[in-house]
Order: structure tokens, then C-alpha cells, then sequence
């Protein structure tokens, strides 16, 4: 069954199947003006809406001039969107054919859209609209969860419970792909002694197709049916399984769709295994063993990790791999630990499990964090693959993670932003743009940011008054719904997933002082939480069973309230209509963050511990006068979480009683506060140009894509002609390595070499087989600390300098500066070499002067 339009309002049917809605004002009021009230009963899903909504009220607006009028405005930007004319096209039309496939566990598209479950696959979802604003040839590959992830709503103690709703596919803005004789189009992922049928469904995000796998088929056995269950859901081996088939039947059914990708982009290890699908595939393709599939199919991978947190990586035990993978790695021509050692930090280790994000690192030419500290968390831990180089020069870089601003901007801000800085700022990467925010005068800027403190209290009201009705609480306690918060009053939102290092509880460390705070009659203060913890999760519960618990505390039930079942709609009112976003990670565990860009894009300002995109803002060159929030803390490291917790939440309750309140409730003649407001534009300026998907997926591409697939395609020229003469090579180049040795280090640095003086040094090494071309041979210098360690070092290259004989070879380095005083060290380190290496470093092959 399909809705049924007036032939004036077929192009409804589009524009609802097009996701591109979601994130146009102008779209959204559209689809409001047929009926408010059913836009938000179904969850802003215009497909359901237009499906349930009363038919008279469609022959009433296919006769309305002004709703057609309007039809056709959004219908004509839609159709202009979906054109040639972009950033992509612009800047690199001779980029060939090009295309991306952006592979993840989840992506957050849309509140209707129940498929994800917090940062990651709402990051997921902004990168694709960015993608798609921007005109980047991108398709994204994920499942299509039949309940998605949970629904929350709390006891009448307080303690989180969850409730799983099921997803109506058809009624969704997801559409099947079709075989050319109408039938389902379909794939199929072996599992031991059985094969498990998938059915593709796609989703349409502007220019964008999204392909979604599902498995609750009829050829399907009922265990596996629920694979595509829920996010998340089950044991480990169902995360297993739903990983298999996310990356190897994702990847076959961008084959089973005609759909050609030249880069894969994995979004976190759970697609992992659609690097061992592409070798294989490769394989058959040009007949390689799988050394040469590798090197062929390395420099298309991209991968991106999410978390410096261990239990946020999957690991397997070697039995379930086996179980799972045995005539899988066969057919790839592995050996059981040959196949396990691809996922293992140490490869040699019999006992160690198999761990997708290593998966991902040794097979992807290309790998990064997303945020400057994360890039920095994650060289560190995972150094232990490439043994003898030093953490800094793990390649892992770092591209910080953004959001796309016009999914999450509020209206009002939008046709501010409009009105003073142009049309541009949507392409929101471009700072000198950002610099006319001074021109939006500040009573303007500030009204516009109070109507929305006044519709999330008004929402907030209404929330609080239905869960306490679910909840059956007293009456009175719902009337009292009526009274919380105050729409005057300094507001702080705090809503994220309730892992404990989030640390949703450090303001709640003193009640008697943050009573103080909250409760001032002449300055009160307001928090509204909102969040979700995982099922499985206690600690994460009983910090919101804590929260809960003081909220209805007579002293505190005005000024505190926590929103059950955060979605995209909560959020967005939350961040268009907070002033203060309040962010408390225990550092360095907080890969990024995404929120605070979020409410600061809306002129809120951020309060948060130095983790994550907030120490790269923080500690980003900016004009002393213009301000751009607080930082709790100096980002000091700490032996005792304990101790830190003490110290960060004194240092919270200094912020608000010195700096945050004041400054809010400093009024000047005009009853404006003005120097609140000039932190607002000093956030602006300093962070929406740089803190967006759009700036992240222009770096993307210019940084990984791009270059990807021309190595990508000059490896596979020839029938991978270079593939095979690489994978030869380094047959050659580890088979030689144990043999390459420093024997001596010659004409050092003098004793007392002098700043500015230049320093010269010459080696002799020993290479096996190996030819002085298939090395690289550098000089390491640096400062030494006390432990006789090299501080800041840098490498300086050496040259070969001729072979004496006896199968030694001379390099040396010369013009060397000296930089600066002290005691500085030096040593000599090797690296194979070959013109189409991928990476600088391969796993294993350094080695040191002793």
C-alpha cells in the first residue's frame, strides 16, 4: 500500500522519499502545513504522513494556490540540489570516476529513521549530507535494523528500562531494490553450514543512495532472521555475525547493485571484514594470490576509529573466528594463524583475540582519529603493531570530526545567518564569512537565542509532563511539570550517551554548593539532562537513576529535569536552546564530541574538560579579547580518577560562581548582556568555519579519497601489474630484513658542537640482499632527558655514499644544523623503500642502530 495523492501533490511522494527534507526548513514547513500535529504524532515522517493523513485534507491543499506555490519551491530547490553544479565538480571534475563507499555500523539520517544509536551514527548521517550538499560521489553501506536501537523510559524508581519498537519498513522513506522482474534484490553471506539471504533496501539523502541490508526474510531460518534485529543487540557472536554481513554483504551488494566503488571508507572497525571481501574479490578479478591482493586492494582502504576507550573495540576469540571464517581464509589461501595474525597487535601470540579495529589498521593504507588528542590517544594505543617505531610516528593522523549545520541549526538562525552573512555560510568551511557575525546586532542575536530558551522550556514542560503520566506518578507531581524551569533563567544542557568516563554526575559532586548555585533567587540556573545508557550498562544507569533522584527533590525540582528517550528531535531542542552546553569527559577518553559543535553552531557556549574537539579549540591561536566558553581545567594528567573527579568539579563550581553566572547576569543599560554576547560571537567566528562536516569531508577528500584512488587505480593498471612486482618486492624485502643491521656509527657530532654549527655523520650497514635503493637510511636527533631518552627528535635523511665491499655500505648525513643547546643524542634508523609503498612504516621492517 502507498499513499494516495491528488495528481497536484505527486511531487510530495518525492520529496518524502528524498531524505533531503530533513535537514530544509523550507521542506519541513511544508510537509507541517498539511497537518502539524500528524507531522509530529508520527515522528516527522512524511511517509507515514502523507499514508495516514485525512484524504479531504489532501483535495484541500491540491486546491490551495498558496500550499502549491510553496510545492513547487521545494520541489525546485530539491531538483536543483540533485544537479550537476557543486564544490565537487567545481574544484575536481577531472577526478575520474571517482566514487566512495562510506561503510557503518549506523547511520542517524533522521529521527523516523531508527537505525542508530548515539555520536557515532549520527556522524555517520552528517557525513553524508555534507557529502551530498558538497556533490562528493559517496554511497553509504550500513543495516537496516527491523527495531533499531532502544526506546528508554524509566521506572517509577528511576532506573533506566528499555523497550524495543519495531520498525514498519514501508511506512519508513526507505525503498527496495528490485531485481529487473520486480523481485527483491537480494545477497548471501556463508555461515557455517548454511548460507543467510539478505534483502537490500536504499534510502535516498539528496544526492546520496544509502544501501541498508535486512535479514528477516522467508529463506531465512528465525535465528537468522534476527541478525538485522537490533543495533547492538545479542552476544558477542551475533555481533559477530552482524558484522560479517555488514562487511562482506555490503560490499556484495554494492556488486548485487551495479555499484562500483574505487574507495572503501570504513567508519569504525565494525565493517572491517569488507577489506578481507575486497582482497578475495580482487583475487578472482585478476587472478593474485592474496600478497598481491593486498598490496592492490591497501591503498583504496580508508579506515576511521572513533574511541580511545578499549571496550569500544570488538574482539573475538580465535575458536569463534575459526568457527565462523575457516573456509573462508582457506579460499583465501591463508593458514588459520596467518588469518587470525591479521587481527592481532602481536601477531605471534597464539592466545590473543582477533580485534577489528587491528583488522582494519594492517589492512587500510590510510587511517586516522577524529580529533587532534584522539589521533595522539590512538598512535599510542595501537604502537604495538608497528614494533621500533616511536609513538609520534605511528601512522595513524587525525581529521576532527564536525556536524552538519543544517540538520542541526535552529530556523531562527538559520534566517539570521542568511540575512547577515549571505547564502555562503552554508557552505560553512570558509572563515571570513564567519567574521560577519559582528554585524548581527546584538539585541537581534540575542532575542533571536531567547525564543529559543522559550520553546525547549515549553517542550521541556510538555516532556517532563508525559513521562511523569507514563510513569504514574502523583498528580501532583505532573502539575508541578507546569512550573519547572524558568524561561529568564540561565539554562545548561547536557546530553550524550551515560557512559560513566562522561562523568554525567561531577556537578552533582556537592549538592550544598551546587544548590547554592541553582537556587540564587536574584541568578537562578537550570540543567536539563538528557541521555541514554547502554542496556548492559549499571554504572551508566545509576548515574541517571542519581540525576532523577535529585530532580525531584523539592529544592532542586525547578531547576533540574532529565528528558527520557533522547532522540534527534530532543537534541536539537536542547542545543538550539541552551546557553551553557556542559561537557565533562575524564580525559583523554572522549574522542571527540560532537554536541558542543552543535549548540555553539546555535550560539551557545561551551563549558567542558579538555578532551576531545574541545582542547583543539580551546588551544587553537585566537585574539586574546574574543572569548569562546571555559575550560575546566588545564588538561593535567592524573594518577587517581578519584583525585581528578575532586579536582575538575571544584574547578566546574569556581567557573559558574566566578565567571559563567555573572557573566550571563551582567546586564547593561539596555538590559542586554553584552559581554555574554560577545562570547557568543567570539565562539562563532572561532569555531563554525572549521568545526563541520563540510570542512571534514573536504579534507576527507582531499586528504584520503582523492589520492586513494589514483594509487588505487595506478596499482591496478595492467592487470595490477604494479600489485604484483610490490607484493614480490616485499616477498623479497622480509625475507632479507633480519640480514639489515647498523655495524657502526662514524664522524658523530663533536662534543662541543655549537648552536647554528653544522654537524655531519656517516654509517656503515649491512643489507643482506637488499639493494641501497630499497632502503632508507635516516640520522634521528634530539635532545636527551634524564633518562637518556630522545626528546622532540628529528629525522634528517642520509645518503649512500658507496660499498667498500665485504657486503657493507656506507650512508652518510651531512649539513646537519645543530638547533640547540645541550645534551642532544643521536642515533641511525633503516626503513624499506619501494616507489609505491603505501605507508612509511611496514609492521616489522625498522631497524635501529644498536
Amino acid at each position: 500500500m502507498i499513499p494516495s495523492l491528488p495528481e497536484p501533490l505527486e511531487p510530495l511522494r518525492e520529496l518524502a522519499y528524498n531524505l533531503r527534507w530533513a535537514w530544509d526548513h523550507d521542506s519541513i514547513e511544508l510537509f507541517r502545513r498539511l497537518d502539524t500535529d500528524l507531522w509530529e504524532s508520527t515522528g516527522h515522517n512524511p511517509v507515514l504522513m502523507l499514508g495516514s493523513i485525512d484524504q479531504m485534507r489532501l483535495v484541500s491543499a491540491a486546491a490551495d494556490d498558496s500550499f502549491l506555490a510553496h510545492l513547487e519551491r521545494v520541489s525546485r530547490a530539491l531538483e536543483s540540489r540533485m544537479g550537476q553544479n557543486s564544490w565537487f565538480r567545481r574544484v575536481h571534475s577531472p577526478a575520474g570516476k571517482l566514487l566512495v563507499a562510506y561503510f557503518s555500523a549506523e547511520f542517524g539520517l533522521t529521527e523516523c529513521v531508527s537505525i542508530f544509536a548515539g555520536g557515532l551514527g549520527v556522524l555517520a548521517g552528517d557525513h553524508v549530507k555534507s557529502a551530498s550538499d558538497l556533490g562528493v560521489p559517496l554511497v553509504g553501506v550500513g543495516l537496516l535494523y527491523q527495531q533499531g536501537y532502544f526506546r528508554q523510559y524509566l521506572s517509577q524508581a528511576g532506573w533506566q528500562q528499555e523497550e524495543y519498537v519495531t520498525n514498519d519498513f514501508h511506512n519508513l522513506p526507505l525503498r527496495p531494490l528490485v531485481r529487473p522482474d520486480g523481485k527483491p534484490l537480494t545477497i548471501e553471506v556463508q555461515f557455517p553450514d548454511r548460507a543467510v539471504t539478505a534483502r537490500i533496501w536504499w534510502a535516498q539523502a539528496g544526492r546520496v543512495p544509502v544501501y541498508l541490508l535486512d535479514t528477516n526474510v522467508a529463506a531465512n531460518s528465525r535465528a537468522d532472521r534476527e541478525i538485522t534485529g537490533e543495533l547492538y543487540g545479542g552476544d558477542n557472536e551475533m555481533r559477530l555475525k552482524q558484522e560479517i554481513l555488514l562487511g562482506i554483504g555490503g560490499y556484495r551488494a554494492l556488486e548485487a547493485a551495479h555499484v562500483q566503488p574505487a574507495v572503501y571508507h570504513m567508519n569504525e572497525g565494525h565493517s572491517a571484514f569488507l577489506s578481507l571481501e575486497h582482497v578475495r574479490r580482487l583475487m578472482e578479478r585478476y587472478q593474485l594470490s592474496f600478497p598481491e591482493a593486498r598490496e592492490l586492494a591497501s591503498p583504496s582502504l580508508i579506515f576511521t576509529s572513533h574511541t580511545p576507550v578499549e571496550a569500544g573495540h570488538d574482539y573475538f576469540a580465535p575458536d569463534l573466528m575459526g568457527h565462523y571464517f575457516t573456509e573462508y581464509y582457506r579460499g583465501l589461501g591463508l593458514s588459520r594463524h596467518d588469518f587470525l595474525a591479521l587481527g592481532r597487535r602481536n601477531a605471534g601470540d597464539h592466545d590473543e583475540q582477533f580485534c577489528m579495529t587491528v583488522l582494519a589498521l594492517r589492512l587500510a593504507s590510510s587511517s586516522n582519529g577524529v580529533s587532534k588528542l584522539h589521533g595522539e590517544v590512538s598512535r599510542r594505543m595501537w604502537k604495538a603493531i608497528w614494533p621500533g617505531v616511536p609513538a609520534d610516528e605511528v601512522p595513524i593522523g587525525h581529521v576532527t570530526n564536525g556536524v552538519h549545520y543544517r540538520s542541526w541549526i535552529s530556523n531562527e538562525m538559520n534566517q539570521l545567518y542568511d540575512r547577515y552573512l549571505g547564502p555562503q555560510w552554508r557552505e560553512a568551511a570558509n572563515g571570513v564569512i564567519w567574521k560577519r557575525v559582528e554585524t548581527i546586532p546584538a539585541e537581534e542575536l540575542w532575542r533571536t537565542h531567547e525564543r529559543r530558551r522559550e520553546r525547549l522550556v515549553a517542550f521541556a514542560r510538555r516532556k517532563l509532563r508525559d513521562q511523569l503520566k507514563r510513569r504514574g506518578a502523583p498528580q501532583s507531581e505532573i502539575e508541578a511539570a507546569e512550573e519547572v524551569l524558568d524561561v529568564q533563567a540561565l539554562t545548561i544542557g547536557f546530553a550524550r550517551r551515560f557512559a560513566t568516563y562522561k562523568r554525567a554526575t561531577l556537578l552533582l559532586r556537592d549538592t550544598e554548593r551546587l544548590k547554592r548555585i541553582l537556587c540564587d533567587a536574584k541568578r537562578p540556573v537550570q540543567i536539563i539532562f538528557a541521555g541514554k545508557a547502554h542496556p548492559r550498562d549499571g554504572g551508566g544507569k545509576e548515574l541517571i537513576q542519581r540525576i532523577v533522584a535529585l530532580a525531584r527533590d523539592p529544592e532542586f525540582r525547578r531547576h533540574v529535569v532529565f528528558l527520557e528517550d533522547q532522540d534527534m528531535a530532543i537534541s536539537r531542542y536542547l542545543v538550539q536552546g541552551c546557553d551553557v552546553w556542559l561537557n565533562t569527559p575524564l580525559r583523554p577518553l572522549e574522542a571527540s564530541g560532537t554536541s558542543g559543535m552543535k549548540a555553539a553552531a546555535n550560539g551557545a557556549l561551551n563549558l567542558s574538560t579538555l578532551d576531545g574537539w574541545w582542547d583543539e579549540a580551546w588551544r587553537t591561536p585566537r585574539p586574546d579579547s574574543e572569548l569562546i566558553g571555559w575550560a575546566i581545567g588545564n588538561g593535567e594528567p592524573y594518577n587517581d580518577p578519584g583525585q581528578q573527579d575532586q579536582v575538575e568539579a571544584e574547578a566546574l563550581y569556581d567557573l559558574l560562581e566566578r565567571d559563567v553566572v555573572p557573566t550571563f547576569y551582567a546586564l547593561g543599560p539596555d538590559r542586554l548582556p553584552r559581554r555574554w554576547i560577545a562570547q557568543m560571537k567570539g565562539s562563532l567566528k572561532n569555531l563554525c568555519h572549521t568545526f563541520n562536516t563540510h570542512r571534514m569531508v573536504r579534507e576527507y577528500t582531499e586528504r584520503f579519497y582523492l589520492p586513494a584512488y589514483e594509487r588505487f587505480a595506478r596499482m591496478e593498471a595492467d592487470s595490477a601489474a604494479a600489485a604484483r612486482a610490490l607484493a614480490s618486492w616485499m616477498s623479497m624485502a622480509r625475507c632479507e630484513w633480519p640480514q639489515v643491521r647498523v655495524e657502526a656509527l662514524e664522524e658523530g657530532p663533536a662534543g662541543q658542537a655549537k648552536v647554528g654549527d653544522l654537524v655531519g655523520v656517516r654509517a656503515r650497514l649491512r643489507l643482506g640482499a637488499l639493494a641501497p635503493a630499497d632502503v632508507i637510511v635516516e640520522l634521528y636527533l634530539g635532545a636527551l632527558d634524564a633518562a637518556g631518552e630522545l626528546v622532540q627528535p628529528a629525522s634528517f635523511p642520509m645518503r649512500h655514499a658507496g660499498s667498500p665491499g665485504n657486503g657493507e655500505h656506507v650512508f652518510e648525513a651531512t649539513g646537519v644544523p645543530c638547533c640547540r643547546s645541550g645534551l642532544q643524542g643521536y642515533t641511525v634508523r633503516v626503513l624499506p623503500h619501494h616507489p609505491d609503498l603505501a605507508a612509511r612504516f611496514v609492521p616489522g621492517l625498522i631497524t635501529w642502530a644498536s
